[in-house]
């Protein structure tokens, strides 16, 4: 190859690679923009799915409110979204309901999934009796409220002994275990 033809090759690979700089940064812009619209999207998503558990949250707590009866039990006080913190453990609970001697713990999910019976046998119940030291003694009630749930699922929940509260048109009921 001759001195030229070395030269003219290095000179076509120079415009060939300013061709491809030029490529990658278009694309690299395309992708920005993408990046952002999926950004918002996955905002509006969050923001639907916030709506829908705060919708399910005041169904079940107003419902309560009304008539403050879990599987036979009365309970004096309701407390909704109550947040403790205590020796670098927190937790926030989504309904407490309360009496002289029973606490029942109220997780609610607008569509119920294993994940969230897990959290609440093995975090949720046992952190409450560690952040609410003045209920240690009182008896204990799990259970998840929700708008849907899979067949699966809703037998899982009842065979690890927590109570199910399911909306059935504008009112809810209890599945018995």
């Amino acid at each position: 190859m001759t001195d030229q033809e070395l030269k003219d090759l290095v000179a076509q690979l120079a415009v060939s690679q300013s061709k491809t700089d030029a490529q990658l940064a278009k694309t690299d812009a395309q992708l920005a923009k993408t990046d952002d619209k999926l950004d918002r999207l996955a905002e509006m998503v969050g923001g639907i799915s916030n709506n829908q558990g705060k919708v399910a949250e005041d169904f079940f707590f107003q419902s309560l409110q009304q008539q403050p009866v879990l599987r036979g039990i009365a309970y004096d006080v309701i407390d909704k979204n109550v947040l403790r913190s205590t020796q670098g453990l927190q937790e926030e609970y989504d309904l407490i309901l309360y009496n002289g001697a029973e606490v029942f713990i109220l997780e609610v999910k607008y569509r119920l999934h294993p994940k969230d019976i897990e959290r609440l046998v093995k975090r949720k119940g046992p952190n409450f009796s560690i952040l609410f030291p003045q209920y240690r003694n009182y008896r204990q009630h799990l259970g998840l409220a929700t708008f849907s749930v899979e067949p699966e699922v809703l037998q899982e929940a009842l065979a690890q002994g927590i109570t199910v509260l399911q909306r059935r048109g504008e009112v809810f009921e209890t599945l018995p275990l």
